[in-house]
Formats: C-alpha cells, sequence, structure tokens
C-alpha cells in the first residue's frame, strides 16, 4: 500500500521523467560524419566521444576492454575504435569498411555520427555517410599532414552540400604537441579548401586516444585559444530555415485501403504544407487543394520538412511513385536533360554514351552520360579534359534520359536534387549524382506529331520491321551472313538495309576509334539510324563487332516490342585468327593494332542471344536459311 509520500514521490518521478522527454524532444539535432584518410582515427574518435558522453554500459566497456587486448591497438589502454568497427574483417585489418551511424547527446543537442572509411576503395561508403550530414570532422594525422584522400574527401563533402568542417588535427601528442605542426596544417588546409564553398572552417588538436581537447580544452595545449570538438559541434549554427525552403512531397506510394480513400503517402522533402493549401503535380502541373493530411497518430493541419504523412487531395489527379506534389510557386524543373556534378564508384570506368539505370528518391529512368564535360583534379580542382572517369575520380557531365524527370539542383534541394547511377547488367551503384540544372535545350524541343505512323509505313510494304543485329569477333563471318541474307530477302521483295561497321566508319562514325568510349558511342550512333530505319518499316541488317552487353541491351531497349533480334554469330577465336580475312589478327597479336577485340580489348558474348548460329563446319548458305526460317517463323518475312 502506497503511503501519502511514497504516492508523492511517484508522481514526481513521473513528472520528471516527462520533463526529461520533453527536454530531449526540443534539442536540436546535429547530423555530421567523420573522414580523412586510412588511419587517421575516425573511429577511434568517435568510441572517444561515446565514451566521454557516458554513453557507454558497463557490460558494453567490458566487452571493449576485452576485444581490445585480442583486436586492440592501443597496447594495454582501450581501443575506442572497436566501439565502431563492428564487422570482423574491420577489427582484422584495423580499418572501417563499412558507415557506421551512432547516436549520442549532451545537454545541448542530440548527435547522430555516421562513421565512414578512409580508405580508397569505399569512397562510395564515405559519400553514402556524407550525404545526408550537416557538418564533417575532416581528420588528419599530425605526422602525415594533408594526403590525397583528405582532399577528395574534402571535395566530395563540399559536392554533397556540406557547408562546414572540423579540421581535426589527430595524434597531437605524437608531434609533442607541437603548435607549428598544427598551424602548418590548418593553414595548408584552408589554402586547398579556400575554392570548396565552406561557411566555416574549425581547425582542432586533439588526441582521440587520449581525450586532449574532445570534451574540454587540453593542458597540453595551452598554446590553442578555441573551443574543444564538442563546444564546438554543440554551438556550431546548421540550421537551415525551412519556412524559406519551397514545398516538395515526392510520393513513395499511393494509398488505396478501399474505393472511398485515395491518399498519397510519402516524406516532406522540404518546406511545408497545411490544410487547403494549393499544390501542384510536378510532371503534369495539375493543381489541386490539400483536404486531409493523414499520419498513424492521427490527422494534421500542417507538416512540415522530415515528417511522414499521407496527402489527401480535392480532386482526382493523376499522380504516383516517381512525381512529386509541390507548391504552386516555385515550382521544380521538369527536363530530360541536365548538368550534374558525379562521383564514379565503380573498378570499370564510365563510357559516355552507355545507358545506365538513373535512380532519385522515386523515380527510375534509363539515362546515358551524353557529355563529360570535364574531370575535377584532387590536388589543385583544376578542370581537366577527359573521355572517362575511373574509381572515385569526380567529373562534370551533361545526362540525357529516356523520359523526363522533376528535380531541383542539388544545392536548392539536397533530397531533390541528388541521384545514383546503376549498372544494368550487374545492378551495382557505380556512381552519385548532385544535379547542377537543367539542359535548357531540352525544354525547347518537343515531339512533332506525325500522321503517318511506323505501322502504316510496314504495313504498305507487307513486312513486318525488324533490327537483325549480327555480333561476333571480327573474321566471325557477320558481313557474309548478313550480305547473303539481305539478297535472298531482296529478291523475295523485301524491303532491306545492311549497316556494317566497317561503312559506317566511312561516313556517320568517321571520327570515332577503337578506344572503349568510343566503340561505346559507335553503337549509341548506329542503334540510333537503325531504330530510324525501323520506323521507316524496314527490314535493318546491323553487322557490328559490339562487344559490349550494354551497348546491345541499350539497342535492344531503343526498339519497339519485338523489332530488335540478336543474332550471335558464333566464330571461336582461333578460328578467326586463322581465318584473318583482313589481316588484323596478324597485326594485332604482333602488337601493331592497340583495342583489338579479342586481343586487348574484351568482347562480350550474348548470354540469351534470339538467334545463335554456329559457323565452325557449316556453309555460310546454310547459316542464312536457319535465319531466314527463324523469321519466316515469326512473321517478320
Amino acid at each position: 500500500m502506497l503511503t501519502a509520500n511514497s504516492a508523492a514521490l511517484r508522481e514526481d518521478n513521473v513528472v520528471d521523467i516527462r520533463d526529461y522527454v520533453a527536454g530531449q524532444e526540443n534539442k536540436g539535432l546535429l547530423r555530421f560524419l567523420t573522414c580523412g584518410s586510412v588511419d587517421d582515427g575516425k573511429s577511434t574518435l568517435i568510441g572517444r566521444l561515446l565514451y566521454d558522453t557516458k554513453l557507454i554500459f558497463e557490460d558494453q566497456l567490458a566487452t571493449l576492454e576485452r576485444d581490445s587486448k585480442k583486436h586492440g591497438t592501443a597496447g594495454d589502454g582501450i581501443d575506442f575504435a572497436l566501439l565502431v568497427d563492428g564487422l570482423e574483417a574491420e577489427r582484422e585489418q584495423g580499418i572501417t569498411i563499412d558507415v557506421a551511424y551512432r547516436f549520442f547527446a549532451t545537454p545541448k543537442r542530440k548527435f547522430i555520427v555516421a562513421d565512414t572509411p578512409g580508405h580508397e576503395q569505399y569512397t562510395r561508403n564515405m559519400a553514402t555517410g556524407a550525404s545526408t550530414a550537416d557538418l564533417a570532422i575532416v581528420l588528419v594525422d599530425a605526422r602525415q599532414g594533408i594526403l590525397p584522400q583528405t582532399r577528395r574527401h574534402s571535395m566530395i563533402a563540399s559536392l554533397l552540400g556540406i557547408r562546414h568542417i572540423v579540421l581535426a588535427v589527430n595524434k597531437i601528442d605524437l608531434v609533442d604537441f607541437d603548435r607549428q605542426v598544427f598551424e602548418r596544417i590548418a593553414e595548408e588546409y584552408r589554402a586547398f579548401a579556400e575554392d570548396l564553398g565552406f561557411d566555416t572552417i574549425q581547425p582542432i588538436p586533439i588526441s582521440a586516444r587520449h581525450g586532449d581537447n574532445i570534451i574540454v580544452p587540453s593542458k597540453n595545449t595551452a598554446w590553442y585559444g578555441g573551443p574543444s570538438l564538442i563546444a564546438h559541434l554543440e554551438t556550431v549554427d546548421v540550421d537551415a530555415r525551412v519556412e524559406d525552403r519551397p514545398f516538395r512531397f515526392p510520393v513513395q506510394y499511393v494509398s488505396r485501403p478501399d474505393l472511398d480513400f485515395r491518399g498519397f503517402s510519402g516524406t516532406v522533402a522540404s518546406g511545408r504544407v497545411a490544410l487547403g493549401d494549393r499544390v501542384t503535380v510536378a510532371k503534369s502541373g495539375r493543381q489541386s487543394r490539400v483536404k486531409q493530411l493523414v499520419t498513424h497518430g492521427g490527422d494534421l493541419s500542417e507538416a512540415v520538412e522530415g515528417q511522414a504523412v499521407t496527402i489527401v487531395l480535392e480532386d482526382e489527379v493523376e499522380l504516383s511513385r516517381g512525381n512529386m506534389l509541390v507548391g504552386t510557386e516555385g515550382r521544380p524543373h521538369v527536363a530530360d536533360q541536365f548538368a550534374a556534378n558525379l562521383v564514379w564508384f565503380d573498378e570499370k570506368p564510365l563510357l559516355p554514351g552507355r545507358a545506365y539505370i538513373l535512380r532519385t528518391e522515386t523515380d527510375e529512368v534509363s539515362a546515358t552520360v551524353s557529355q563529360l564535360k570535364h574531370r575535377r583534379n584532387i590536388n589543385n580542382f583544376a578542370q581537366e579534359a577527359a573521355t572517362s572517369l575511373e574509381l572515385n575520380e569526380v567529373g562534370v557531365c551533361n545526362f540525357s534520359l529516356q523520359a523526363p524527370i522533376a528535380f531541383d539542383a542539388f544545392s536548392d534541394n539536397r533530397a531533390t536534387g541528388a541521384f545514383i547511377l546503376i549498372d544494368r547488367l550487374t545492378n551495382a551503384t557505380v556512381g552519385a549524382g548532385m544535379i547542377l540544372r537543367p539542359l535548357r535545350r531540352a525544354a525547347n524541343i518537343h515531339w512533332q506529331a506525325l500522321d503517318v505512323t511506323p505501322q502504316a509505313r510496314a504495313e504498305i510494304k507487307h513486312q513486318k520491321p525488324a533490327v537483325l543485329w549480327f555480333t561476333g569477333l571480327s573474321g566471325s563471318g557477320k558481313s557474309t551472313i548478313a550480305n547473303l541474307l539481305e539478297k535472298k530477302l531482296h529478291a523475295s521483295g523485301r524491303h532491306t538495309y545492311i549497316l556494317d561497321g566497317d561503312n559506317v566508319r566511312h561516313g556517320l562514325n568517321r571520327d570515332l576509334g577503337f578506344t572503349d568510349e568510343d566503340r561505346v558511342e559507335n553503337i549509341r550512333r548506329v542503334a540510333e539510324t537503325a531504330k530510324l530505319m525501323a520506323d521507316a518499316g524496314l527490314i535493318v541488317l546491323v553487322s557490328f563487332i559490339s562487344p559490349f552487353r550494354a551497348e546491345r541491351r541499350m539497342a535492344r531497349e531503343l526498339m519497339n516490342d519485338g523489332e530488335f533480334v540478336e543474332v550471335f554469330v558464333d566464330t571461336p577465336f582461333d578460328e578467326c585468327a586463322k581465318r584473318d580475312p583482313k589481316g588484323l589478327y596478324a597485326k594485332a597479336l604482333k602488337g601493331e593494332i592497340q583495342n583489338f577485340t579479342g586481343v586487348d580489348s574484351p568482347y562480350e558474348p550474348p548470354e540469351r542471344a534470339d538467334i545463335h548460329v554456329s559457323t565452325v563446319g557449316r556453309a555460310p548458305e546454310d547459316l542464312v536459311d536457319q535465319v531466314e526460317a527463324w523469321l519466316k517463323e515469326r512473321g517478320y518475312c
């Protein structure tokens, strides 16, 4: 039975808890990341922050002490890096591979920190951590100074919209707390970061292992008059004014639980929206008013940036995932061409002209890099001419999309101005982009309506249009088979045309060489030409090595359903080299010809060709009969 005193005490505790929870909810939140080169102490710093802010439980501390003896690199002391380096591979190698997120709080602020890898191989993970951060702690080993990865991470942080930097000159104890070392590194960093657009750069000398200048100023650096790390993190002003940002609501899902309810679910990416507000469908321009704002906890009168909500409109409008609801003022761009900064993640280089999947927060569309304008030099940030981007390089590119998307410039809105590129064959993320601006010429070009359709053109020719895409090694017999097949089709009254690799390079593609980049552009132009001929109702025979699956797939997707027929002329390398009708293999094997397919440039054979013809031991006429029979069975001729 409760006494009056115990009941009052219990009530006081309830009130204290409520006050505590309310206080936590009212605290500001700072998202930041640690970055820099390998072994500069990023994980150790986060571990020290968690330890010094009393956010490690006793059992965690006991485990940490035990793991430090097994995996640690701090001698007999605690290795704080092990708090965040959770992967076994990370502990064994002593490096961070994945992005680790940790939460901690002080009396003044809440924090979410991303510990990102310093190894160049995992730059993509650093970009992931930076994509949502407001501030970056760039760690520098006082013994090593500014390294290439320091510059690369700083550039990526700038591109991803981070405007506040803490330059943490770590391991200052290993240079005897030398003031000159610290000031030299700080001066060098400010000099190279001058053009990166940071609002604040705060250099702090620290020892993550021993705690110098982490929570309180260190006596070992009496010459340093700036704030401790935690004091700066608690006070730096990174809050954006939400009311100044236009309303953006990418639709994630259309909610239809019954016939009487239709709502659009998602998270407010920026700005605010209230009941009765007039809103616009980004792609179509159709307008309506907000009728209801539904959440799991009940209806709202207003929703702001970061809130998940379902919006019900007064009117029936066409709207689905991949589109946005926006304010009537300050609408986003809608275009199928734009310029963007691009960070390349893949070990295979970026090839302009190759088709990739471009994915935004809610939309997905096929896209190509129509032009690589320049590459950024990480040492001096100079703009350099380039034909491709290699792993971890940064460049500015023009993109051409298969369909228009709604977007903002990344500098205006990080949520609606960012995208990733995905390889169409492997489904791997190969790049991350930040949109700079639409290409205005895209808004001035529209499809011209034509009264005579491709179907009408084909019907008058009494045939079904097709693009027969012959692929195989040089000397495999592609041109021979295509030429004989065209003769047979022509003799039977069919309307045909041959696009041959050698012939096209005398005219349309005479400006292209044989690098991977030029091969991609070569196929892109031929595919577009073949598409026009198929629209004219022709049966087009394309005879090209076309060594890359990605470009053959791009050509297939460019055509209408059923138009593209891939014919794999399968002849082994040794047989092609033996035939060598043009003497090219002999020169290539001697090193006299560079970038020769099958010798020093790869050929990717089709995995599921529509027609597979093996040439060894068979006459060309027999192979032509095989292809013709396939076409007749399916009504092409």
